[in-house]
């Protein structure tokens, strides 16, 4: 009575759905896994950002003038995460070039005061934090860019 018709349905169902869930997972893994890729990119475009601030800061802070390319990279490199390093020219990471970090000289303003910019251009989809799964890099941004102006006077 119980191994009966449905008995046979009943198992008929527990395969119908692992089938199901085997066609699923694959696109769930995927949605999960470009989750935490766009995480991690939106992490360092964050921390770039917080960086570029604060070395236009620390540049307009310093009082002598010669020391203040120094006291910015300097800034740059506390507020940068990831192992990402800044040598006043490029963007380093693992000793390898991963993008570019200026600080300009004391420049003009629009109104005439003076001024300090620290640029900062990361070249993410050819350098990710992430490994690339599946193609998810091609969604990822090419360049992570921010560039930050500070009056210095």
């Amino acid at each position: 009575m119980w191994g009966g018709v449905a008995g046979r349905a009943r198992r008929e169902e527990r395969g119908a759905a692992a089938v199901e869930f085997a066609l699923v997972v694959p696109f769930l893994l995927l949605i999960l896994f470009g989750i935490i890729s766009y995480g991690f990119m939106l992490s360092v475009r964050q921390s770039i950002s917080q960086a570029a601030g604060e070395g236009a800061r620390a540049a307009a802070v310093t009082l002598v003038d010669a020391k203040k390319k120094d006291a910015a990279i300097a800034a740059i490199d506390g507020a940068l995460s990831y192992g990402l390093s800044c040598d006043g020219v490029n963007l380093v990471r693992d000793g390898e070039t991963i993008g570019t970090c200026t600080v300009s000289g004391l420049q003009g303003c629009d109104d005439g005061a003076t001024c300090v910019t620290v640029s900062i251009k990361y070249f993410y989809r050819d350098h990710p934090i992430v490994p690339s799964i599946l193609g998810l890099g091609e969604v990822m941004p090419e360049v992570l860019e921010y560039t930050t102006i500070a009056r210095v006077s």
